[in-house]
């Protein structure tokens, strides 16, 4: 390290504001959520990892070169990363395939090394993140494994400033916490400072459908984990350093429930958060409108939601995963991922310039695109090999017409049409267009039709 002060970026993290949910309906009670996107590296995990490096650096275990390997669902490593960088380290994260393009980005924007490994294997595979951070912690000279689900710096964070900070902000006044369970820590830390304070205080888990938490606490009983979109929340295993003994109630929220409650919050409160944040507000609501008595309850605002724009606040990821109500038709519309009638074709005008066409393409991340006449008449369609074929030999054709390489001779499906003939129509290298006496209601490519076989999967 080339400066041994401390960063003064570290000083703010922690005392977050407690903002009052003003415009939902939560029955006799009072719902008050912590803003934890506040902090510098925008989530709650901040918390964990000044504390993590910080009792590492002081018992030996990271030493000046060291490097500092974890096992991430995003934040926690953000975190780490945060701290590590800023003071110097070399920081290695694992993180599951699923987690948001944001995150990743802003882990590498900040130095930190990340390796991504897949999210639909369970504890003791190989190729399970934190069994993969594990094996890279042994095989790097002086590393120090984080391992924030067994790390006990990890709940102390939590006991000694998130459950304090409540405790004060709230003026000693609170009779329910509703918390989400990743390593537990948040829960755990919560837990031992209240019995002390406020013993009477109910503990309410939030858990996505899928994972083992909620029935757990509930039952006792160890489910088979199951599969769920949410970030940052939910286990197929029970983390050691879990007290679920406060926890008086458990709901289980669906994947279509978190984050429409995630965009629920944006739209009412102006607060912008991520997919766990929906979790926990969809909890809180229903626990609050269950009450007979008034009741003072605090939730979280997790994380900040921009590391989720091309997740739950992009309306075509949402419908690729099936997470946004819309009409059903029982045919090749419910295929088309942008439809015509919804307003969400992205198109070109046949007098458009190719340049056009091709920007278009980038930015809708699409491949192809309809040509419509004053954005109705459909007169062709043009992909990147007809663009590519156009310009090739000289890059100032870009300026030519997208009517100069569209394909103009088109074949159509009718709605009703069946899967075998769309199968057929895409194995023949085309993208399907959707189309009958009513107009053209859009296209449907081989992304398209995976995305519907696996929306189908049990």
């Amino acid at each position: 390290m080339t400066d041994n002060s401390r960063p003064a970026v570290l000083e703010l993290i922690g005392n977050t504001p407690l903002v009052r949910v003003s415009r939902f309906d939560t029955g006799p009670c009072t719902l008050f959520l912590k803003l934890e996107s506040q902090n510098p590296g925008g989530s709650i995990k901040d918390r964990i990892g000044l504390a993590m490096i910080d009792t590492a650096e002081r018992d030996g275990r990271l030493r000046p070169g060291g490097t500092i390997v974890e096992a991430t669902a995003g934040n926690t490593g953000l975190g780490l990363a945060l701290v590590g960088r800023a003071k110097g380290y070399r920081v290695v994260l694992v993180v599951p395939d699923k987690m948001s393009t944001e995150k990743v980005l802003h882990l590498k924007a900040m130095g930190a090394e990340v390796h991504i490994t897949r999210s639909d294997v369970g504890k003791g595979h190989p190729e399970y993140y934190q069994d993969v951070a594990a094996r890279l912690a042994a095989e790097i000279p002086d590393a120090f494994f984080a391992d924030q689900f067994n790390n006990p710096a990890n709940p102390l964070a939590h006991e000694c400033s998130t459950a304090p900070e409540i405790w004060a902000q709230t003026q000693h006044d609170v009779d329910a916490i509703v918390v989400g369970v990743g390593s537990a820590g948040t829960l755990t830390g919560l837990t031992r400072f209240f019995k002390r304070v406020q013993p009477d205080l109910e503990m309410v888990l939030a858990d996505p459908v899928g994972s083992v938490m909620a029935e757990y606490s509930r039952g006792g009983t160890l489910p088979t984990p199951g599969s769920w979109a949410v970030e940052g929340i939910g286990e197929d295993f029970i983390p050691s350093i879990a007290d679920l003994s406060s926890v008086r109630h458990a709901y289980s929220i669906s994947d279509e429930e978190s984050f429409d409650h995630a965009r629920q919050l944006l739209r009412a409160e102006g607060i912008l958060g991520g997919s766990s944040t929906g979790t926990l507000l969809a909890a809180a609501l229903r626990y609050c409108r269950e009450q007979t008595q008034p009741k003072r309850v605090v939730s979280f605002v997790c994380d900040t939601g921009t590391r989720y724009l091309s997740k739950v606040y992009n309306d075509q990821w949402m419908n690729d995963q099936g997470l946004l109500q819309r009409k059903h038709y029982g045919d090749l519309r419910d295929l088309i991922a942008r439809r015509f009638e919804d307003g969400r074709v992205i198109s070109v005008g046949p007098d458009d310039t190719l340049l056009t066409a091709f920007q278009r393409m980038r930015l809708a991340d699409v491949s192809q695109l309809p040509v419509l006449v004053k954005g109705q008449q459909l007169v062709g369609v043009i992909d990147e090999s007809d663009i590519l074929l156009g310009v090739h030999e000289d890059v100032a054709h870009f300026r030519r017409a997208v009517s100069s390489a569209m394909t103009d001779k088109l074949q159509t499906l009718s709605p009703d049409a069946t899967l075998a003939e769309l199968e057929a129509e895409l194995g023949r290298g085309l993208v399907a267009i959707i189309q009958d006496a009513s107009g053209f209601h859009g296209l449907i490519t081989r992304t398209d039709m995976l995305n519907h076989l696996r929306r189908s999967l049990p």
